[in-house]
């Protein structure tokens, strides 16, 4: 199976690429990937899968019958929406669309998705079960991974695989990590409410800025003295706005920042020690505040067993050299962790990284993947999935 894989891949790997282009030049931002799914349903309609449109607002489902009698239904899950960033990458097919880039690599994830519903649709006769093809929208800002759940697209799936590019990662390796892959992320208002003042007399006031800053310092020395270093938070204040004139001291400032952590019942407990620890220092200098705090998607844990069915497809499909076993976690988010809640699955990192230019990281304008890493990405895909049903996990 592993031969037929990889000689079907070679011979799609023209179409691959030219899809994968076509993809990078016609990005669209989150909850408006119109054409990029009439694109989509396009090419699995001609694969001969069962396709369903408007899944998730957006989203596009693709059914693929294997000829065995397997109860277990594998989902094969890629996101599709791009970002808010002017390309500067100057290649020939850059993006068309003034300011939105595929700059997270999601135009090769859909690419992966669809290669492997290209491939996995010739070999149908050898396909123990079925495997519904999840590609979803609003990835960035995670809310497609709700939509499309909510719209029934996990309804009785048994397992589910994912990718994410990598570019710390040399194409033609495939990343495979035990455990937590990323972060949960959550998302902090803090609304600080003072008494202003004419700034030639701070002590007639309460200076909401100056409290605010406090507010900042205290949370980020609170963190390495109060919480296990070996459970990692990350707390990030990344909005300030406060003020009305150089000489009036502020009565109001509203911060807004993102907490990351791995574990659930650290999650579960930030909001409170946020509290205690913005109440102490309002009630130290006379302020008022209010706190929103809001969990977001949770972190991305790989489940052991369909890890280990994605670690042996690699490591057939390319030996030891194209595997490499990530040690640590990310804190950046990934809402696949929401399919996470209704069946177990994995997601893989797949290297894009070139070996003799600079690599430049996700979300950045002149981000570029080598593109035989593609090639890579739809084998170990493909193979996994064929995998699944030798794998026993129900």
């Amino acid at each position: 199976m592993l031969t037929q894989i990889k000689e079907l891949a070679e011979n799609l790997a023209p179409r691959l690429i030219e899809i994968r282009r076509h993809l990078h030049s016609h990005p669209e931002l989150s909850g408006h990937e119109h054409q990029t799914a009439a694109y989509i349903a396009g090419v699995l309609y001609s694969c001969g899968l069962r396709v369903q449109e408007g899944v998730g607002k957006v989203g596009v489902l693709g059914e693929l019958e294997g000829s065995g009698a397997d109860p277990r239904l594998l989902a094969i899950r890629t996101d599709m929406d791009a970002l808010p960033i002017q390309e500067r990458t100057q290649l020939d097919f850059t993006s068309r669309q003034m300011g939105i880039m595929h700059a997270c690599g999601h135009d090769v994830h859909t690419t992966v998705g669809l290669g492997t519903a290209m491939i996995l649709s010739q070999l149908r006769d050898d396909l123990p079960g079925r495997i519904r093809f999840l590609f979803q929208p609003a990835e960035e800002i995670a809310q497609g991974a709700n939509w499309m759940v909510a719209a029934g697209a996990m309804e009785g799936v048994s397992g589910i695989f994912s990718v994410h590019v990598f570019p710390s990662v040399m194409a033609g390796v495939v990343g495979i990590r035990y455990g937590a892959l990323t972060a949960a992320a959550d998302d902090l208002e803090i609304m600080i409410q003072g008494e202003s003042g004419h700034g030639a007399r701070p002590h007639e006031a309460i200076d909401a800025i100056w409290i605010a800053s406090q507010v900042v310092v205290g949370l980020q020395q609170a963190i390495s003295r109060t919480h296990n270093p070996l459970r990692p938070v990350v707390l990030t204040i990344g909005q300030i706005k406060g003020g009305r004139a150089p000489n009036v001291i502020a009565d109001q400032v509203r911060l807004l920042g993102t907490v990351r952590s791995l574990h659930p019942e650290t999650s579960a407990a930030l909001p409170a020690w946020i509290e205690r620890i913005v109440a102490g220092i309002c009630d130290t200098y006379g302020a008022k505040y209010e706190i929103h705090y809001r969990h977001g998607v949770p972190s991305v844990t790989n489940d052991p067993t369909l890890t280990r069915v994605l670690e042996s497809a690699a490591l057939e499909a390319w030996g030891n050299q194209g595997v490499q076993i990530i040690q640590e976690p990310s804190l950046g988010a990934e809402d696949f962790s929401v399919y996470l809640q209704h069946a177990p699955g994995s997601m893989f990192r797949l290297g894009v990284g070139f070996r003799d230019r600079t690599n430049y990281p996700l979300h950045h304008p002149n981000f570029e993947v080598d593109e035989s890493s593609i090639l890579t990405g739809v084998v170990t895909m493909a193979y996994a999935a064929y995998k699944y049903w030798q794998s026993g996990k129900r």
